[in-house]
């Protein structure tokens, strides 16, 4: 008997670049098990979105209008903040990303490989909470 297919991964995208934003997009939807629940192009409407819809993982700009990517994650409860992926074309951030808790950091332009790479993380991370004993 084979075990049942893991829900997919749900994914919110913040990125201000649009074009940055359907290259994402359109690579998560290559990948298999990853459902993109909401695209933002701004802080505020990330904040909005992640409060409001089940994520699994948000892939977030650093550098975006109204609040940046460090102010849309200490907007969020802890309980209601997904996994974190930043997705940025600023090296100087990753430190700080870290110590937010952050799964991975990509550096754009970033490849179809190093994406997969991210996801895997995530995967880790999901499958790592959902074993911890209550």
């Amino acid at each position: 008997m084979s075990l049942p297919a893991p829900a997919p991964l749900r994914a919110v995208v913040v990125d201000d670049e649009a074009m940055s934003r359907a290259r994402l997009c359109r690579l998560l939807g290559l990948e298999t098990g990853v459902q993109v629940i909401a695209e933002c192009a701004d802080g505020d409407s990330a904040v909005a979105a992640l409060r409001r819809l089940p994520a699994d993982v948000v892939f977030l700009d650093i550098r975006l209008p109204d609040l940046n990517g460090f102010g849309v994650l200490q907007a969020l409860s802890a309980q209601s903040r997904p996994q974190v992926v930043f997705v940025t074309a600023h090296a100087e951030h990753a430190l700080r990303a870290f110590d937010a808790d952050a799964v991975d950091y990509l550096l754009k332009p970033y490849s179809a490989e190093r994406l997969g790479a991210a996801l895997a993380r995530v995967r880790r991370a999901r499958a790592a909470q959902t074993e911890r004993p209550l």
